[in-house]
């Protein structure tokens, strides 16, 4: 769903009213995309704050440039006795270690008053294992983007919360900065593209994007039918204020995952989406 904006921008030619020349390549694993991204094979991408602050950390030369409003849900098992938040206490919940997700569960446990230590972490890498995990009542709960949560929702599981809805973008687009040096004026007409697709979605309806949703996003067409659209605005930067971009960098830095001398504002530019 972050990228959404992109591909109808892609369909009704925005990028081309913009002069500039898009590709979109999509990667069933953020592995594939960070390994695409760090060879030079892709100019940027759609990722998490987690994933960019740790190839930043390690050496890589890139930056965030804008946000994405696509939310990631809690959601729990369909058979399990979790109808809340706080009753994830003492249960298992699926996580990929160190990633978005754990980042999340951690957040949404704390708006709650929990810890890590009150549930039992279970490592599920793969997102789609997780999703089947839960479906089968493997797992207790886990974190799941759309379409899986909406498609775990379909099946009777329960969406406990929204990251959104606890304010917290997780979220955005990235660059190299050889990219940023070298197209800095493609990726501005990028944005405006970006923000075109925006104005589409705000004034036309879910029956308008079926075609991109079960073609290009892989919603089950009873889902797509159903898909309730985030609230998108014009791409907006990340800043140094942020909360959601602080607290990632505090609780990386909690897990010692990032280097001492690691600086949040080395990882942001705010200029290419004016």
């Amino acid at each position: 769903m972050d990228y959404l904006p992109l591909a109808v921008a892609q369909r009704e030619g925005y990028f081309a009213k913009h002069g500039v020349d898009v590709k979109i390549q999509k990667f069933m694993s953020a592995n594939e995309r960070d390994m695409a991204f760090q060879s030079g094979a892709v100019d940027g991408g759609v990722t998490d704050y987690t994933s960019a602050a740790l190839l930043a950390s390690g050496g890589f030369d890139m930056k965030l440039t804008s946000k994405c409003q696509a939310p990631f849900y809690i959601v729990a098992g369909a058979q399990s006795e979790i109808n809340n938040l706080s009753d994830l206490k003492g249960k298992k919940i699926a996580v990929s270690q160190n990633t978005v997700i754990d980042f999340c569960v951690d957040m949404a446990l704390a708006s709650v008053g929990l810890t890590p230590n009150d549930v039992e972490k279970v490592e599920i890498n793969k997102i789609p294992t997780r999703f089947e995990m839960l479906r089968n009542n493997k797992i207790d709960a886990t974190g799941l983007p759309n379409p899986f949560a909406l498609i775990a929702a379909s099946d009777g599981c329960k969406l406990l919360v929204s990251m959104d809805s606890l304010k917290y973008t997780v979220t955005g687009i990235v660059f190299s900065q050889k990219v940023i040096d070298t197209k800095s004026e493609a990726i501005k007409k990028m944005y405006a593209a970006y923000n075109d697709g925006v104005a589409y979605l705000n004034s036309h309806t879910v029956a308008d994007i079926k075609d991109i949703l079960v073609k290009e996003l892989q919603f089950p067409e009873p889902v797509a039918e159903k898909v309730t659209l985030p609230a998108y605005t014009d791409a907006q930067p990340v800043t140094v204020a942020d909360k959601d971009i602080q607290q990632v960098i505090s609780w990386l830095g909690g897990k010692n995952l990032l280097k001492a001398d690691f600086k949040v504002e080395n990882l942001i530019n705010d200029q290419l989406t004016k």
